[in-house]
């Protein structure tokens, strides 16, 4: 009989999760079904004669789909998966989620996902544009969402630097690290983007990300004079950009680099009434090609359930304080 070949994609999939320690699950499925299993890079190639072959690679293609929605695997996971196939089982389609939906990232507490339509129109648009603008009040995952992103492209290589950066307006863009390590070193202002990433990644893969310069973290006034080549380049609280910092954030990209920027234009806390960089942009990048803006609302907050009434009760206060001065 013939040797064949199949290949698996792991694009995305952390493989000691998939694969185990010392390759314990790909052992077991290699005894399991009289194959040969060898790992190139983001593929399982998998060769032997039919049906094992085939059987070998749903086995595959389930324990990714277990990966990918529990955020890793046990020994028992992948006996019942073995057992489950061998008795005739049929598991997920390759590519299929059974939730349905989209899946950005598996951090170290598991899947992260779009969880409204809101925020599934959010990840559509920033695989679809290299610059991303996503605008709506606090709790609807903006900043969350894109580190995930972010995160994800990083640990697929289609990027090679992470910059997260917001402005600092209460010190006057003058802020800068502490001596120390990196708990120590992150400043107040840049707290937010830094929860989301230890809320995704080991402490000690970070702290090995920021020591080779692999994400920075940085007050957006350090932004000035630098070319952003192969990275992504988040926004935060960008409606305190003024016009001339969201010019110059912008102009900042390189080749092969994409921007998410973030905000709410409800709050802004720019002094003397000067205008949001934020708001004044919609006016201006509209229609371009490669440019997407999300709105988000109080239907895709994802925080404790009072967030959307109180943010609806502000949409009410306001409202019925434009219709008296309309009346008067």
């Amino acid at each position: 009989m013939k040797m064949e070949t199949k290949t698996i994609q792991m694009k995305g999939v952390d493989q000691l999760r998939l694969l185990g320690a010392r390759d314990e699950y790909l052992n077991l499925v290699e005894t399991a079904f009289p194959v040969s299993i060898v790992i190139r890079n983001d593929e399982i190639v998998i060769k032997g004669d039919q049906p094992h072959l085939d059987d070998a690679g749903k086995c595959f293609t389930e324990l990714i789909f277990l990966v990918n929605r529990n955020g890793g695997l046990d020994r028992r996971d992948v006996r019942t998966v073995i057992d489950l196939i061998k008795s005739g089982g049929d598991p997920v389609p390759a590519g299929r989620d059974r939730e349905g939906g989209s899946i950005i990232f598996y951090g170290k507490n598991g899947l992260i996902r779009p969880k409204t339509p809101g925020q599934d129109r959010y990840y559509q648009a920033h695989l679809n544009n290299d610059v991303v603008f996503s605008i709506g009040p606090a709790g609807t995952g903006k900043t969350y969402l894109a580190v995930a992103m972010a995160l994800a492209k990083l640990r697929e290589k289609e990027i090679g630097k992470l910059v997260l950066t917001r402005p600092a307006i209460e010190a006057g863009e003058s802020l800068g690290f502490l001596p120390g390590d990196l708990m120590e070193k992150v400043d107040p202002y840049l707290r937010p983007l830094t929860d989301a990433l230890f809320d995704m990644l080991p402490a000690d893969q970070l702290q090995k990300y920021v020591d080779r310069k692999i994400v920075e973290i940085v007050p957006l006034a350090y932004m000035r004079g630098r070319t952003l080549n192969n990275a992504f380049v988040i926004l935060d609280e960008a409606q305190n950009t003024s016009a001339v910092q969201m010019k110059m954030f912008l102009t900042r990209l390189g080749l092969n680099s994409r921007a998410i920027v973030t905000g709410d234009i409800t709050q802004v806390d720019l002094p003397n009434h000067r205008e949001s960089g934020l708001v004044q942009i919609q006016e201006i990048l509209t229609g371009i090609d490669g440019i997407a803006f999300v709105y988000l609302d109080k239907d895709d907050v994802v925080r404790h359930r009072l967030v959307k009434d109180i943010i609806q009760a502000y949409e009410d206060f306001h409202q019925m304080k434009t219709e008296d001065g309309e009346n008067t």
